[in-house]
């Protein structure tokens, strides 16, 4: 397996929340950069074709990334007005949940206590969503969480912006570009607040972490092989697996697992 699990600070718990926060208000910009909106919305929507009900159950949703987005295209765009979206995380973001679990919406919930996504409670059927997520998760987790998803017969997508193709060593220098990056796409972050200027351009930490999590990423990403490797003893007829490249900004890998019917 190409895949090397080296550590990412927000992986860490006692990583600050509102640094978190902020880095990950920085990757939702380069989702918009990437078009991860659309090239999600495009997969998930295949994915509804299998599921009983237009809903979406998201793992390992943290401070939300760019499922809410998501939503709101196929709502929009795919005419599924009735899709609901259920946000979920091991650890879950309560200043999120708080804001989104307000009164008048009643598509879109953040639930409150820790869902593992290698264990996903049964009564949360739906299309299981993972944006650049699964390479947080080292191999055994990864395995389980696809299983999981098998035996519940749910349909699951997995959606990863970062790329392993390249050589491991190319990628540390990535971790200049990256840093850079952070000071060029910081007035695009939303809400943009003094924390997140004053620790990006007076004192650098945001760029830091930002770097390095980024460079991480690529070398944590499970390549088409490592999927593979990772599905071992999972096909059957019952389930179907697809995994391929898509993107025209960046290489973009993504893996759908769907339940097949049978007449």
């Amino acid at each position: 397996m190409k895949r090397i699990h080296l550590f990412e600070f927000e992986d860490f718990p006692w990583f600050p929340d509102w640094l978190r926060t902020n880095l990950t208000r920085l990757i939702v910009v380069m989702h918009r950069l990437l078009g991860t909106t659309t090239d999600v919305a495009h997969l998930v929507n295949r994915a509804l074709q299998y599921s009983t009900r237009p809903s979406i159950i998201d793992l390992c949703s943290g401070s939300g990334g760019p499922m809410l987005g998501v939503a709101e295209t196929l709502r929009n765009d795919h005419q599924l007005q009735d899709l609901t979206l259920t946000l979920t995380d091991l650890y879950p973001n309560k200043a999120l949940a708080d804001k989104i679990n307000q009164p008048g919406n009643p598509y879109t919930t953040y639930i409150t206590h820790p869902i593992d996504a290698a264990n996903v409670p049964s009564d949360l059927t739906g299309v299981r969503t993972m944006v650049c997520s699964f390479h947080h998760m080292k191999p055994n987790a990864a395995r389980h969480i696809l299983r999981n998803a098998k035996e519940r017969k749910q349909p699951i997508c997995i959606y990863e912006i970062s790329d392993n193709s390249f050589p491991t060593l190319l990628w540390w220098v990535a971790l200049p570009m990256n840093f850079l990056m952070a000071f060029l796409i910081t007035p695009f972050a939303r809400p943009l607040n003094w924390q997140q200027v004053l620790f990006t351009y007076l004192i650098p930490i945001i760029p830091f972490f930002f770097a390095w999590d980024g460079a991480v990423s690529n070398v944590r990403t499970y390549t088409l092989e490592d999927l593979d490797e990772l599905l071992e003893g999972l096909n059957s007829e019952e389930y179907r697996w697809e995994k391929g490249i898509m993107g025209n900004k960046a290489k973009k890998i993504y893996l759908l697992g769907f339940p097949v019917a049978h007449s």
